[in-house]
């Protein structure tokens, strides 16, 4: 009988945090090479490899030969210095294309401790993209531009926030070393 009450005790509390946190959905596909390119972080929640960064976050991915994707994080500390992360990323199932893993550990010849990188939204136009993970512990809004319309933003917050995402632990990203090379 105990055992009874302490199974359906946490079972109830396992279909609380179910329904508190849906699964999150991701994009039917990505086209990876209109994905390739620059990407400059509009706004994120900090990983541990981003605590330093005060500015100009930005993300770069090339297509390699043999289908995994280079990945190179840069951003500016508070001393003005840039800050480098080289990682690769691959797609394990290819019937998931909007589904990656991540590594920014390499040992051995092997990238280890792959970590989910999920679009979870996606302009047609690859003008934006949204990254998750299904922990919603790690997001990320990317812009082609170094700034998003407002309206833009206040639509992919919303969307967010419909996956189950609390934008609040969400940080801006400071742009304006870009918005300045770019004259803007």
């Amino acid at each position: 009988m105990r055992r009874g009450v302490i199974l359906m005790t946490l079972l109830c509390l396992g279909m609380g945090v179910m329904a508190a946190n849906p699964p999150i959905h991701v994009v039917e596909s990505v086209d990876p090479v209109h994905y390739m390119g620059l990407w400059y972080s509009i706004a994120s929640i900090p990983t541990s490899f981003e605590r330093n960064c005060v500015q100009g976050t930005t993300a770069e991915y090339t297509l390699l030969e043999s289908g995994r994707i280079q990945v190179v994080n840069t951003c500016y500390d508070a001393d003005g210095k840039i800050d480098v992360a080289r990682g690769q990323a691959w797609v394990p199932d290819a019937s998931e294309s909007s589904k990656l893993r991540v590594s920014f550990v390499r040992f051995l010849g092997i990238w280890w401790f792959g970590a989910p990188y999920w679009v979870i939204d996606l302009a047609p136009d690859y003008s934006y993209a949204v990254v998750g993970h299904p922990s919603r512990t790690y997001g990320w809004i990317l812009s082609r531009t170094p700034s998003l319309p407002d309206n833009v933003l206040a639509d992919i917050v919303e969307r967010l926030e419909s996956q189950g995402y609390r934008f609040e632990a969400f940080r801006m990203q400071d742009q304006s070393i870009h918005l300045s090379q770019a004259g803007g």
